[in-house]
């Protein structure tokens, strides 16, 4: 291990709270390219049992400390070049650990623009800056009139004095123990301060709340961040952070004025300019990134977990769909698909006005089902949702039919998308919405990687947050969703297929496109014959993809294929088969696991086995349950306070959770009302997709706000 990666084990494992050894470890699995989900499920023994998200934080730890690195080694070289770096300073740079520190020391020596303190250097009033910050007796008068010199713009002993100021100021600014005190004190003290623009009341009327708004900056929580934020980048608000200014003056007398002569005088006027033109403004922009990265790193989180619940949601798996995009004027647009989710056949009908066609809709649908064996009906839960549903309910069939409302966010993303244009060229965006909305109801984690994340509805600012940091976050989910899950190489999509440990788009494609040129995978052990899919990529993809049509009966579970000898062993050992052990539970009692420990395969790994020839390719998610909106409340309009209903949530927020009550308008469940006990986070209370019963507090048809309660709802 060399030294670098040393010193970032060491300062990772001190950060987590993980061991070393672990820590060590799970670098060097991450440096060989080893994926997250690959390390979490299939080298246990290595890193000691640690879960994707200790393995993340890990990977993020360590790419900071590289970009750390990476600008350590730029400052150095810069200060090279200008000749200034000596011994000293160089180890003072060596030992900086965070960004903030190194660009602290970097700050005097950063090549500048054009500044007051330059200017005044260039007219040669650097020593009298320095007679001032010595604070010594003496005649100051008398030692500025020496520096008077018209040639130069400095036509008075003030002249002069004002200039020297000014070189004081900078020097000022740019001391390291000035700047981390008053860093110190802004993290500490300060407040944001928030204002409406001058006449900007009106167009500003969403933001009312932040009009004259005033708080702790470190205790504000980030949905007020983020909006206060987004309201000042409209134009609509003005933000400010500061502390207490006599404090900060206080440090800053205590750093650098010694005595009360003349020159401390001076050095007194230096630092109020220091701190109001130089330190201020740049601790404040310090300080905002700093609240805005929390901010957004909450944010994140918060739709991460949205995601995730999502992504998890129980599908109702293989069945004969009928799919609904409903709608008023242009009709409601049908399709049929099959089990695989194929599209079998589209086509309009108009139940709703203006035209009003019910009882054709209604024939319509009966003789659809009857004819493509439907067993269930995804209806998608926008405009005329509702009324659909109702319809639907009032015919009768002569099979069994199961009608969903689904909810179908980023339907329209996906139906305008090159992804929904390849897979289907020959139809427009109606027909391709539909497909969607149907598939939804069968597996939502297939149907919904096709979509961008943001556009799935369920994020918190997600467009006013760090984009590149957002986007490593939800692929992460993405990724951590479809592994756990695990897909079927026969019939997932490249899409779904991209998200496996180890194969990414190219692959994906290439998978897709061997499996439509010579059939089926007969076995995992196929995928190496698919083009530029080596031995390293199908180590890492081989335990997540799963292949039904395989002899071997480990093909079609989570056991990973450089595990299979010991299964092999296992069934040997007891003389039966593989499939045996898989259905007698009695014969696996009969496994003493310490007996196959040893090499790569510990106890954690045996475990597993265990459990995956108990289950074979289990299925994480729960079960599909039924659930329906009240059959009397399809509209705001027919909301009244004190209502009780069932309902859906459908977004978890920082300040509470939105629910679907079946009025195409979600209502809030604000924070105050999830639960009769405090609740700090939404997320401990609720989760995506969970079926509840709200009360209705109040509700505003006029601006389409609905308020509802938990608490109150039993």
């Amino acid at each position: 291990m060399t030294d670098t990666v040393q010193t970032y084990t060491n300062t990772i494992a001190e950060q987590t709270g993980i061991s070393a050894r672990s820590v060590a470890q799970t670098v060097s699995l991450l440096k060989s390219g080893a994926t997250i989900p690959f390390i979490s499920r299939y080298r246990k023994e290595m890193t000691g049992s640690l879960d994707e998200v200790q393995i993340t934080s890990v990977r993020d730890l360590l790419s900071r400390l590289e970009e750390l690195d990476k600008r350590r080694e730029a400052v150095l070289s810069s200060i090279r070049e200008q000749g200034k770096l000596g011994p000293e300073l160089e180890e003072s740079i060596r030992q900086v650990t965070t960004l903030s520190e190194l660009e602290d020391i970097y700050l005097p020596y950063r090549p500048k623009r054009k500044t007051r303190a330059s200017v005044a250097v260039a007219k040669g009033l650097e020593p009298l800056a320095r007679v001032l910050m010595a604070q010594r007796s003496v005649d100051l008068m008398t030692r500025a009139e020496a520096f008077v010199n018209p040639g130069r713009e400095v036509a008075s002993a003030e002249d002069a004095l004002a200039g020297a100021r000014d070189i004081v100021a900078e020097w000022i600014s740019e001391d390291r123990s000035s700047r981390e005190r008053m860093r110190r004190l802004m993290k500490r003290d300060a407040f944001i301060l928030c204002k409406v623009g001058r006449g900007k009341e009106e167009e500003a009327v969403k933001y009312a709340s932040y009009f004259d708004w005033s708080e702790k900056a470190v205790k504000a929580p980030s949905h007020r961040l983020l909006a206060m934020f987004r309201g000042e980048k409209e134009g609509l608000l003005k933000v400010q952070i500061v502390p207490d200014q006599e404090a900060a003056l206080a440090i800053l007398e205590q750093l650098f004025v010694r005595g009360d002569g003349a020159c401390s005088d001076q050095v007194r006027l230096a630092l109020k300019d220091a701190y109001k033109r130089l330190l201020l403004p740049s601790l404040e922009t310090e300080m905002r990134n700093s609240l805005k990265e929390m901010a957004d790193k909450k944010a994140i989180e918060v739709f991460g977990q949205n995601l995730r619940q999502l992504l998890l949601a129980p599908p109702m798996g293989q069945k004969r769909i009928l799919a609904i995009d409903p709608g008023y004027r242009t009709g409601c647009k049908v399709v049929c698909l099959d089990e695989e989710g194929r599209l079998l056949h589209n086509e309009n009908i108009y139940p709703h006005p203006p035209v009003g066609q019910k009882k054709q809709a209604m024939a319509k649908i009966q003789s659809l089902a009857d004819a493509y064996r439907i067993e269930a009906i995804a209806i998608g839960n926008a405009t005329a949702g509702r009324e659909t549903e109702h319809l639907i309910r009032r015919i009768r069939f002569d099979q069994e039919v199961t009608a969903v409302m689904v909810n179908e966010s980023g339907a329209s993303v996906y139906s305008a998308s090159d992804i929904a244009r390849e897979e289907f060229p020959d139809y427009d965006v109606t027909v391709r919405g539909a497909v969607s909305i149907g598939r939804r109801l069968a597996d939502p984690l297939s149907e919904l990687v096709k979509i961008d994340p943001k556009s799935i509805g369920v994020g918190q600012y997600q467009h006013d947050v760090d984009q590149k940091m957002l986007r490593q976050a939800l692929d992460d989910v993405v990724v951590s969703c479809v592994n756990a899950v695990g897909v079927e190489a026969n019939t997932a999509s490249k899409e779904l297929l991209a998200y496996v440990s180890g194969i990414g788009p190219s692959l994906a494609a290439a998978i897709v496109s061997y499996r439509n040129e010579n059939g089926p995978f007969r076995s995992r052990k196929e995928l190496l014959k698919v083009p530029r899919l080596g031995e390293r990529a199908f180590e890492q993809a081989a335990g997540f993809v799963r292949v039904a049509q395989s002899d071997h009966p480990l093909d079609r579970s989570a056991v990973h294929p450089e595990s299979y000898p010991v299964v092999e062993r296992m069934a040997r050992d007891l003389k039966v088969g593989v499939q045996d052990l898989i259905r007698d539970e009695k014969l696996r009692q009969q496994i003493k696991l310490e007996d196959y420990a040893g090499g790569q395969t510990g106890m954690p790994t045996l475990k597993d086995i265990m459990q995956e020839l108990a289950r074979p390719g289990r299925d994480p998610r729960e079960s599909y349950d039924m659930f329906e909106f009240d059959k009397d409340v399809f509209r705001i309009q027919d909301l009244r306070e004190g209502m009780v209903l069932p309902g859906i949530v459908t977004n978890v927020t920082a300040f509470g959770a939105f629910v679907d009550v079946g009025v195409q308008q979600d209502g809030l469940v604000h924070i105050s009302h999830l639960a009769d006990r405090f609740v700090s986070n939404p997320a401990d209370v609720v989760s995506l997709n969970q079926k509840v019963k709200v009360k209705v507090l109040s509700v505003d048809v006029e601006r389409k706000r609905i308020g509802l309660s938990m608490k109150e709802a039993d």
